[in-house]
């Protein structure tokens, strides 16, 4: 059987106008004009007998063929990108740009003496950093890599690798608790203000467990529903209600005695961080570097 020459004419087109998610975008990502890229589109789908991409004047989207045909064709064209990559660049030489999100309080708090360490020892590295606390997509949003603080890891097809443990940790000013009381049992909470994390699935029932592990789910009111961990963590301090956060949040102020801790003879539960990339077959040797490295420099103890 004569071999087809042309069998992967338009593929590298065609998957930067799906990820893209349009023609002039793919044009200004490839260097062409929009007219070339409409013209190999419709010739790769002449070749083929199948309609790859529904169009009108402001969208495209895939059809039912052109998915299952992106599938494949994405999968051949990371395949040669990572062919390129081992022969352009060996381990040894880490470079580029990493795009990386994470929660704004671990951030400040332990990600940065460790981005500034990274930098030292990778001049060629460059970092987009984004400190949110919102839950973004790994994919679609475009990151490297994403570290998230939960009680609870999500079920999905990205790989995740346990960096870091943190206690969560009930706490009020001391100008609350002398206006209000101090509740001395859990239960106690729902006559109470509180400071609520408005990212966490049940942000309204706090629950605990006493020393011979019986659980206790409380519903509580919320004086402040918000999705900032520093926020909450003000409004904490200016006495306006009971708040629950990992001690990475907590800064310095239960050192400086700011905040006075509750419930210290009842667990709360941990807050894991995890880092969490797209697919572990194709990681990038910057991708694989920075993981091992901040391994390596958080706090062991911690895990």
């Amino acid at each position: 059987m004569a071999s087809n020459t042309n069998l992967f004419d338009g593929i590298v087109i065609f998957t930067q106008v799906v990820n893209c998610r349009g023609f002039s975008a793919a044009a200004e990502k490839t260097g062409h004009s929009s007219s070339y890229i409409s013209k190999e589109i419709n010739k790769l789908e002449a070749r083929l007998g199948v309609r790859l991409l529904n169009r009108t004047t402001r969208s495209i989207s895939l059809t039912s063929e052109g998915e299952v045909y992106y599938q494949q064709c994405q999968q051949m064209v990371n395949d040669a990108e990572q062919a390129l990559g081992e022969l352009d660049q060996s381990q040894e030489t880490i470079k580029g740009v990493l795009k990386i999100s994470c929660p704004v309080s671990f951030g400040l708090n332990y990600l940065q003496p460790v981005l500034s360490k990274f930098l030292q020892h990778y001049p060629l590295m460059s970092l987009d950093i984004d400190f949110n606390d919102r839950q973004v997509d790994v994919v679609l949003d475009g990151f490297d890599l994403v570290i998230r603080a939960t009680q609870q890891l999500e079920e999905s097809s990205l790989i995740c690798r346990k960096i870091f443990q943190s206690k969560g940790v009930t706490v009020a000013s001391a100008e609350y608790l002398k206006k209000y009381g101090r509740p001395t049992n859990p239960s106690q909470l729902s006559e109470h203000n509180c400071l609520c994390y408005s990212n966490l699935r049940l942000p309204h029932k706090w629950v605990y467990r006493t020393l011979n592990d019986k659980m206790i789910v409380v519903d509580v009111k919320s004086k402040l529903l918000c999705n900032s961990a520093q926020l909450e963590l003000k409004m904490a301090l200016d006495g306006h209600g009971i708040v629950r956060l990992p001690e990475f949040a907590l800064e310095d102020t239960l050192k400086n005695n700011q905040l006075e801790v509750l419930f210290s003879d009842y667990q709360e539960p941990a807050i894991d961080v995890f880092v969490v990339y797209p697919s572990r077959k194709y990681l990038s040797p910057k991708i694989r570097c920075f993981i091992d490295f901040i391994v390596n420099e958080l706090p062991n103890e911690s895990l």
